[in-house]
């Protein structure tokens, strides 16, 4: 489908512009954001579908966020710490995160990493430095803050990203975590994904700012608005500003996209989304608007993305298959992870309830 007839907003860059943006190998670059950004989309379709079907309790979409996630993700470095918000699962997969393992999480069932402690759909993924998602707004941010203190402190290399969306901005805590980065200069990256609603409000109706990323300013250092549909942009803007953060302090980034699903599998949209609204969100589709700069430059194929789309749905029918049959957590995972160190009455309740049950943990 052509741009024109799709009204679809193309992304500014010719085949000229791209290797200055993304180095002498970014026709592979841009294979390599679009299979991520592809798996995203496919993910969101399939799970949603089976949370409608009973078959998953939860899910919370990032259709619209893909760009955004891909982006960020690539831009950062192997030991940067990521705080995710509630779309970022695809920066925990494109960091290296198993897919299987993530399935297995939005199933809680016996392999999932979080041993079914956790909301499905909250992943958490230490190998690849993503901290556990959160439904708590805003608590992320100051968890990211903490951590680039203690890396400032330790000598550590790394940064911090903090992920969240418009709503965080009008909590203490997004107040609190600036002001403490911005007083000590703190290599920690706010990611402010405004996808222009927090659940049902509007952001025009939680701050008189027009862009977000002018807050910054009031705390001491710099905050940039930029397309976050158009991944090449997101990935520019973002390793800039990481390779800044030593030298210059905390950045604001602030991706405007549009939220193109419910706010989560427990929300209904219609009921106050204005008309025309999903039509404008289509027009800035991240995924379509890739697919149409592949077509422009030449790098992948209609036919190539097709199969591509095969194998990932293919890939992720398999390992759903497999999550459905894999048996829950074990009643002794309920004393596991809950302390560094066993210690007396954490073993008499074990045995307490062990004897409760019948004898059967190992």
């Amino acid at each position: 489908m052509s741009a024109a007839v799709a009204g679809l907003v193309p992304l500014p860059y010719g085949r000229e512009d791209l290797p200055g943006l993304l180095g002498p190998n970014w026709e592979e670059w841009l294979r390599t954001a679009y299979r991520w950004m592809l798996l995203g989309r496919v993910l969101d379709t399939r799970m949603l579908g089976m949370q409608r079907q009973g078959r998953v309790g939860f899910y919370g979409p990032a259709t619209g966020h893909e760009a955004a996630n891909v982006g960020l993700a690539l831009s950062l470095r192997k030991e940067d710490w990521v705080f995710p918000g509630l779309r970022e699962q695809l920066v925990a997969l494109a960091r290296g995160h198993p897919l299987g393992q993530y399935v297995h999480h939005l199933f809680t069932n016996g392999v999932d990493p979080c041993k079914g402690r956790q909301m499905p759909c909250h992943p958490t993924a230490r190998e690849v430095h993503y901290v556990s998602m959160s439904s708590t707004v805003g608590s992320q941010i100051i968890h990211a803050v903490g951590c680039a203190y203690a890396m400032r402190l330790r000598k550590d290399p790394g940064a911090a990203v903090a992920c969240f969306g418009d709503g965080a901005t009008s909590t203490n805590e997004f107040h609190a975590g600036m002001n403490f980065a911005g007083v000590y200069q703190l290599p920690v990256l706010f990611f402010c994904a405004n996808n222009q609603w927090a659940i049902s409000l509007p952001v025009s109706k939680q701050t008189r700012v027009p862009v977000l990323a002018d807050k910054a300013g009031e705390y001491g250092f710099n905050g940039v608005r930029i397309d976050g549909t158009d991944v090449i942009a997101v990935f520019h803007t973002v390793r800039a500003a990481r390779e800044r953060l030593a030298e210059q302090g905390p950045t604001l980034v602030e991706p405007l996209v549009y939220r193109m699903t419910p706010h989560t599998s427990s929300d209904d949209p219609t009921r106050y989304v204005p008309k025309g609204w999903m039509e404008e969100a289509a027009a800035h589709d991240p995924l379509t608007r890739l697919e149409e700069l592949l077509d422009r430059t030449g790098v992948l194929a209609v036919t190539a993305r097709e199969t591509l789309r095969q194998e990932l749905e293919t890939e992720l029918r398999k390992l759903i298959a497999e999550a459905e049959v894999t048996p829950p957590p074990g009643p002794d995972t309920l004393f596991v992870d809950t302390f560094r160190d066993t210690f007396w009455p954490l073993t008499e309740d074990r045995d307490s309830f062990d004897r409760e049950q019948g004898g059967h943990f190992p």
